[in-house]
């Protein structure tokens, strides 16, 4: 039992700190690159984790008690989700300004039709009405 737990401690250990490194923001990774902790902590696999929780990361609380998830939210260059994506959003807002656009035109041209129709049957009439008179 002593021998199987020695075992699975350091490798505990090691999987949460490779997640811990993963999950870490570029700019809260101390002293080298995420890169180069990721090497170290699976390279090393009893010291590399300790070295990665004892001097790797900023441990403080945020700037403006802002979460870890809010942070790669405002920091995020490739969208997750369209609604993410404030461009996508914006495209959409766009979009249904031009739909109602195109319904207020369209009422609009049918409108002018419908005036064009009854002036051209006015002028009918009004020819018909002469021809017989003549």
């Amino acid at each position: 039992m002593l021998r199987a737990l020695m075992f699975i401690l350091p490798l505990a250990l090691t999987i949460y700190a490779f997640i811990d490194c993963l999950n870490t923001p570029e700019d809260e990774a101390k002293h080298l690159p995420k890169v180069v902790w990721v090497i170290i902590i699976l390279l090393f696999w009893i010291v590399g984790p300790i070295v990665w929780f004892a001097a790797g990361k900023m441990r403080h609380a945020p700037a403006g008690g802002r979460t870890p998830s809010e942070w790669h939210r405002n920091h995020r260059h490739e969208w997750v989700a369209p609604d993410d994506n404030p461009e996508f959003l914006k495209s959409l807002r766009d979009e249904a300004v031009s739909d109602e656009k195109r319904v207020k035109d369209e009422s609009l041209l049918k409108d002018w039709e419908a005036d064009l129709r009854r002036r051209e049957e006015e002028l009918k009439r009004r020819e018909r009405g002469e021809d017989s008179e003549n």
